[in-house]
């Protein structure tokens, strides 16, 4: 297999990572998430996972441009880290519209959508995720965050640390740091979420052999969850800097992933 094999088209085709025959296929878009979900048929899709913008301008945010911020450490030293800063723009200014979401709800089949909380969505069910992130004392964060899941009708809690650099160390020590942050996953996006969360979300809720779909890439977590699961995804991102750091953060754990072996 052709791991390094890519097949660049233009902007409204995928550009796949790895040998195109193989399985799982990883798809990346960078596109309108609009335009790409209008062209597809009804139900095409077993489950979308989506992280929509919540319309509360976190892309502008003062800690987007912090540097050289201090991380206690579980021996309880203070570590000094030097965060990378994102660039600054205005894709969080506002919810998506209607349209967006309708036409998320007609191509899918299931759907688990973030910030719920943010959007005045008619006719959908009680099912909610809730993500404990376990934001230490004193920083400013949410520790909660909540996602719209279609396929159950409860609120399920999901912990894992996620707050700067304090990192959970695994999903079976999700309170515990990662004691060496050289190991912690490398936030590309302002509103990055774990590659860990993803992979429990697909565990927990998707069956083998379906069709995911992500419109809002960002950080691209989802992708490496796809892809050590087993399942096909299709992942749209707009902006071209975020595009380009997502692929090459997939490129990474690909090359990463057959020197393992």
């Amino acid at each position: 297999m052709n791991e390094n094999k890519t097949t660049e088209m233009s902007k409204c085709e995928p550009i796949i990572i790895g040998d195109v025959s193989a399985s799982p296929c990883i798809s990346f878009f960078n596109m309108d998430n609009l335009e790409f979900m209008k062209s597809k048929p009804d139900k095409c899709y077993d489950l979308i996972i989506a992280d929509p913008p919540y319309g509360i301008n976190v892309a502008k945010m003062a800690y987007t441009q912090e540097d050289n911020v201090p991380c206690k450490q579980k021996n309880g030293k203070t570590l000094r880290v030097k965060k990378l800063k994102y660039k600054h723009g205005d894709w969080d200014k506002s919810i998506p519209s209607d349209e967006y979401f309708n036409e998320l709800f007609r191509i899918s089949k299931e759907q688990i959508i973030f910030g719920i909380n943010y959007f005045d969505l008619k006719n959908i069910g009680n099912g909610r995720i809730k993500w404990n992130k376990c934001v230490p004392e004193g920083v400013s964060f949410n520790n909660y965050e909540y996602a719209y899941c279609s396929m159950i009708d409860y609120e399920m809690e999901f912990t894992y640390m996620w707050a700067g650099m304090c990192q959970g160390k695994s999903l079976s020590e999700p309170t515990t740091q990662q004691g060496n942050k050289k190991k912690n996953e490398t936030r590309i996006h302002p509103t990055h979420k774990p590659v860990l969360l993803y992979r429990w979300i697909l565990q927990t809720f998707a069956q083998n052999g379906w069709k995911l779909l992500d419109p809002n890439g960002g950080g691209m977590s989802i992708a490496i969850a796809a892809e050590e699961l087993g399942f096909d995804l299709d992942i749209v991102e707009i902006d071209n800097d975020y595009f380009k750091s997502g692929t090459d953060r997939f490129r990474l754990h690909k090359r990463q992933q057959r020197l393992s072996f």
